[in-house]
Formats: structure tokens, sequence, C-alpha cells
């Protein structure tokens, strides 16, 4: 059982949890998901699925289940084994219910280090992916995604634009955009001031050695968040926050 204990307390049913985690009509909101170990790792020998928890994955399906889109950066998409969503029947239905097509693409952001013309999340996916590049990239990788089934959009010149990758977005008509990930890319995003919401899972595990940070990148003054809800289940806390911009 899932309970909110911020700003009311309340005991959640699924059709409350859709409602919490939804995401507002018209134009676009960018929500970002992690999970993440009390002392703040976000992953165990590279890949975050050792973190995740029953009510973390419960949230974690709400966020690409009611998204127009999924957003990963590369590194992410290849660690994690990303191969696109496959909706099974509960999920399709909810996809009907909130009018949303019936599955959900990919959007991968790379400068093409990292994301090889035969990724799984390219050849497997059940619907086109999106790739977001940089001119940087050699013309024949980015022809390789595309005879491969992807569709490329070079947003920038020698980095990806995050700024761009998020309009691009909203003229496709993916204005709903759940980002998973990775930490450069989150970094990126924060930088950009593009996000609108940061839902954050804090499991209930102890890692230490090495392990990455949610976001990394360039400096910035702190930016200040509105907390908008605390779930628990007893063992994991489940934190939304909003920018203030918003």
């Amino acid at each position: 059982m899932i309970r909110q204990v911020w700003p009311r307390e309340r005991d959640l049913g699924e059709e409350d949890l859709e409602q919490l985690y939804r995401y507002p009509e018209g134009g676009r909101w960018l929500a970002v998901n992690f999970v993440s170990s009390t002392d703040g790792a976000i992953e165990v020998e590279g890949r975050s699925r050792a973190l995740s928890t029953p009510a973390d994955r419960i949230v974690y399906r709400l966020g690409n289940d009611l998204a127009d889109v999924v957003l990963v950066g590369a590194g992410t998409a290849m660690a994690e084994g990303f191969e696109g969503m496959r909706p099974d029947e509960r999920t399709a239905d909810r996809r009907r219910r909130f009018g949303l097509a019936p599955i959900a693409p990919v959007a991968v952001v790379t400068t093409g280090r990292s994301l090889p013309p035969d990724a799984p999340v390219i050849t497997k996916a059940a619907v086109p992916t999106l790739v977001f590049t940089c001119a940087a990239t050699p013309e024949p990788l980015r022809e390789a995604w595309e005879a491969n089934g992807a569709r490329v959009f070079v947003t920038g010149e020698q980095q990806v634009a995050p700024e761009l990758v998020v309009a691009t977005l909203v003229t496709e008509g993916l204005g709903r955009i759940d980002c998973e990930g990775g930490p450069r890319l989150f970094g990126s995003l924060i930088e950009a001031g593009v996000i609108d919401e940061f839902r954050l899972t804090v499991a209930p595990f102890l890692v230490a050695g090495e392990a990455s940070r949610a976001a990394v990148g360039g400096a910035i003054d702190p930016a200040e968040l509105a907390l908008a809800s605390v779930l628990t289940d007893g063992g994991s806390v489940l934190l939304r926050y909003l920018t203030r911009r918003v």
C-alpha cells in the first residue's frame, strides 16, 4: 500500500496515483525520474535496477505510461538495455483512457560516441526511435541510424542543445515528456531551465562506493524547488518537486 503523507495523509489506490502522476494538459511538461539509495547513489554496478523497489516501479511505470515520449541519454539507454516501450494490457488501457497514442516512442540524446547503429533502442523498438544529435556527428553514422529505422534530428552544432530537443518534441506533438536520465542529460536539462518536475524515489539502501549522482554538468546557482507530494510504502520515500518557474 502506498500512502501519501504530505500535503495530506491518505491511502492511495491506482486511480489516485494516476491523477497524482498525470501530466498537465496542453503545452509541454518535462518530468525527470530517478531512484537513489539513501546515501545518494543512483546505480549499482552501472545500473539502477538494483535500487528499484516495488513502490518505485509503480511510479516509474506511471511516468512512461502517461507520457507522450520517453527521453533518455544514449549511455543510459545502452547500460539499461532499453528496447523501447511495449505496453501490456494494463498500460494499453491506461493510455486509451488518457487519450494517448498506443505506444510512446523513445527519444535518445547522443553526440554519436555511445549509440551504435544497431543499438537495441533503435533496432528493437516497436515504433521509430527519435535520435537527437549534433551537426558534428559523422553523417554516415546519422545515415546508419536512419537506415535502421530511427528518425534523426540535428539540434546543435558541437553539442546537443536540450532546449531545441524539447522544442522539437513539442512540435512533434510529444509535449508530455518523461526523462529517465542519465546524469549528464539531467544536468544539461537543469542548465537549460526546461525541467518542470523532478520525481525522486529514495530507496532504503546504503551503497557507498563511487556511484554517480543524479545530475552532473556545469555548475549553476542552486535552483530552489517546491515540494508537491511525499508518498511512502513504509520503506521507500517517493518525492515530487516542481520548479519554481511553474
